[in-house]
This record gives structure tokens, sequence and C-alpha cells, in this order.
């Protein structure tokens, strides 16, 4: 017989738990296929206006080096403003300017709007990790943590499928103008889905309480080491994305933007892996799943070097696996970690997230140019045995 503090709460199994997991499930959707919709178009980018391939990544690394520099502060101004209204106003504005990128003719304007996009888009990541560590019960939050990651591994996918087809009809422009369009239908499901917040507490604006925070969380070793984690785990991810793309589509691969954004399908495993690994952890542990999520993302880097599209294709394949399933569990003990201001805290894994996305996604650019394909594995591997020694402290 569940309490009346306990029915408050959003449990697996009931309409309520059904409707707040889609509505969050839109919301990963949409911010993911807004963020990385441009990835298997910068060949074409930097053909189009003459840039490198590590300039080309600028179109992405801005994004989310703005979006994990304002995220700090939108997790902050949530804490007083709340969650549900602050994700529909950040996605609405997001969803705009992904529609806006299209219609740009110079380079400089392009890499403004996305900028600004990841501006908007900060308002959302945190703020929904926030929502499901205080809204859903306890038993039931890995799951429900496993399913909207799920929802960033589907955004992730069909942002870079759809990107591609759509290049191949209209253009680059074409592409980015789909995306805006597909993220605003996210955004009507999301407002209309989503319950209004529960347990919610509005704390007064302060600077100093929210520097006292942040100050707490940053001395926690268990969330240090989950920090490092969204580090070094995302950073690797995208720069092995951006760039897979530039070796297949140079000889002796010649593939097409189309087939290009077709292997980005190996996200599907992604939406399974993410709710699988939540439900592991109640068996093996969460470090025992983040760890076998690195081996598999290890095993995905080894597979990659070979000179066979196959090989690359089921590299992928383990890669996005292991990936998906360690963020998921990673961010879900960010929650449960922090005594308070839980959006704070899942702000600084989020900010740590897409900072290694900005600077390992920008940096191997440099080592793709320069010292070529197995060089850069090499530089992910070592990033990810690394992350396998931290991963020991959760």
């Amino acid at each position: 017989m569940p309490t009346a503090t306990s029915a408050s709460y959003l449990v697996r199994g009931t309409s309520a738990y059904r409707r707040a997991t889609l509505a969050l499930f839109c919301a990963g959707f949409a911010t993911f296929a807004l963020l990385y919709c441009v990835q298997p178009l910068l060949p074409q980018l930097a053909e189009h206006f003459g840039v490198s391939a590590a300039t080309s990544s600028l179109a992405l690394s801005l994004t989310t080096l703005s979006l994990a520099a304002c995220l700090l502060l939108s997790g902050a101004l949530s804490e007083s403003w709340g969650r549900k209204p602050v994700m529909a106003v950040a996605l609405g504005i997001a969803s705009l300017l992904g529609v806006a990128c299209s219609l740009v003719q110079g380079w400089h304007w392009l890499l403004v709007l996305r900028a600004l996009l990841g501006l908007a888009l900060s308002g959302l990541p945190a703020l929904a990790m926030a929502y499901v560590g205080e809204e859903f019960d306890p038993d039931s939050l890995p799951a429900a943590m496993g399913l909207y990651i799920g929802g960033t591994a589907l955004g992730g996918l069909l942002g870079r499928l759809f990107a591609g087809l759509l290049s191949d009809l209209g253009g680059w422009p074409l592409a980015l103008g789909g995306i805006g369009g597909l993220a605003l239908l996210a955004l009507g499901l999301f407002v209309w889905l989503l319950p209004p917040s529960r347990h919610f507490r509005a704390q007064p604006l302060s600077l100093g309480g929210l520097l006292e925070n942040f100050r707490q969380h940053l001395l926690n070793p268990e969330l240090r080491g989950l920090f490092w984690l969204g580090f070094l785990l995302m950073g690797g991810f995208v720069a092995l994305f951006n760039y897979i793309g530039f070796r297949l589509a140079a000889p002796p691969f010649g593939l097409s933007p189309t087939v290009i954004g077709m292997l980005f399908s190996v996200y599907l495993i992604g939406i399974f892996s993410a709710g699988w690994g939540g439900r592991l952890v109640p068996r093996l542990g969460a470090r025992r799943v983040v760890q076998g999520g690195v081996a598999l993302m290890l095993a995905g880097v080894a597979l990659c070097a070979l000179p066979w599209l196959a090989a690359s294709v089921a590299g992928l394949g383990f890669f996005t696996l292991g990936f998906f399933a360690a963020h998921a569990v990673a961010s879900g003990q960010v929650g449960q970690r922090a005594p308070a201001a839980k959006a704070q805290a899942s702000a600084l894994y989020l900010c740590a997230y897409y900072l290694g996305s900005s600077l390992v996604g920008y940096g191997g650019g440099y080592v793709w140019q320069h010292a070529g394909w197995l060089a850069l594995l090499a530089v992910l591997a070592a990033l990810f045995v690394f992350a396998g020694w931290r991963a020991r402290r959760i």
C-alpha cells in the first residue's frame, strides 16, 4: 500500500509515468537532433564554404561549447524558475534558430546561429535530468533516465540520418530546415505530455547560494569522478563520429552523404543500451556497468582501425552500445549522489560532457589532419582507458 508521499512520485507502469517518459523522450530527441544534424554535413559544409575539416567541425563544436558555458547559468536559474516552463521556452527558441540556420549564406553567420542554438539548448538537458531525479520514484528512476537517454540516441540518429537524406535532395539548407521543423513538432508533444512538477521547491535567487551549491558539488569526490567521465566519454564519442565521415567519404570507401548518414543508424543500438544499462544497475552495480560500457567502446575503436567497411560498421555498433549504457548510468548517478540542488549538479555534469564534445571534438580534427586516422584512434583509446580507471570511484 503506497503512502501519500510515495504515491505523488511517478511510478513505472502508471499512465503518468508513460506520459512523462514519452515527453522527456521527445525533449531528448529534439535536443540531439538539433545539436548533431550538422555532423554528416561537415564534408559538404567544408566544400561549400571553402574551409578545412577541422574548421567545419566548428559548426558543431561552437554549439556544444556555448551549451556547456550556459548550462551552469540555466541550471542555477531553474532552481528558482521551475523545470517545465524553462525547458519549453528553451526548446522553442532552439527550434526556431535551427530553421534560421537553413537561411544563411555566410559561414560566420552560420556559426553565430549555431552558437546561439547551443545557448538556447542549455535550458533543457540539465533540467530534464533534474526533473527525473525529483519526480520519479527511486526504483523507477534508472529506467526513466534510460528512456530519456534513449530519446537523445534517437534524436542523434534521426538528426544525422534525415540530414543526410535531405541534403541529397536539396542540399544542406533543406537538411537544417527540416530538422528544425521536426524539433517544433517534438516541442508540441513535450508541452502536452509532461506533467507539472510536484516536488520542485523554488529557491530565492542568490549568487552566494548558487556559488555555494557549485562548490559543494565540486568538493564531492563521487560527483567529480562522474564529471570526468562525462568529459572523457562524450569527447571521444563526438570525435570518432565527427571524422569517420571524412574517412568514409574519401578513397577507398567513397561513400555518399546519404550512405554516411545511414551509418548513424547504429544509434538504434543506443536506444536499447541506454535502458538496458539502467536495468542492469540493481543487479551488477553502477561501477561495473560503466566499466563494461567503456570496454565495449574500446572494442569499437579497435574495429574501426581495420581497413574494411564492415569492420567500421561493427566498430561503430560496439562503440555506440557501450557509450549510451555508460552515459545513461553515469548521468543517473549524478541525480542520486547530489544531496541538494540537483539541477546544478546535473548542469556541472553536462557542462563537462559538452566541454568534452567541443574540445576533444575539435582537437580530434587536428590529429586527423596532421597524423591520420590511426593516430586519432590511439588518442581516443587512451582517453577511454583513463575513463575506465576513473569509473572505479563510482
